[in-house]
């Protein structure tokens, strides 16, 4: 199973893996009673508007890592690549969202070969 600090294999006895830092806890029903609030909202929730919204996400991870000094181009361009493919697959499918979304993934790439011709980074593309 894939965790944020490595890959992880539970174990029948319930032992923490080497080097984890919180032992797994039950969830209490209050927690439970939590998610399944959540789960309801996003399934009641318009998907373009979801989807968008990680798609502006992705965004401001390109800007961020755009705008670090000095701009670490690889990272970016994964964010931008990731928007640009969540774009070219569901394009109209995005509704309202499609041309704004559009017109910032153009600032995105326009900032980064901008940036590129700078001089030597990272050497990120997109």
């Amino acid at each position: 199973m894939w965790t944020p600090d490595g890959e992880y294999e539970p174990h029948q006895s319930g032992d923490a893996p080497a080097g984890a830092q919180e032992e797994y806890a039950e969830p209490t029903a209050d927690q439970l009673h939590e998610a399944q609030r959540i789960a309801d909202e996003l399934r009641a929730a318009d998907p373009a508007v979801v989807v968008a919204n990680h798609c502006y996400g992705f965004f401001e991870l390109a800007a961020v890592h755009l705008s670090s000094q000095p701009p670490n181009l690889s990272a970016a361009a994964m964010a931008i690549d990731a928007l640009a493919g969540i774009l070219d697959q569901l394009g109209e499918r995005l509704g309202q969202y499609r041309q704004e979304l559009s017109d910032a993934l153009g600032q995105l790439r326009l900032a980064f070969i901008q940036l590129s011709s700078i001089g030597p980074q990272d050497g990120g593309s997109a």
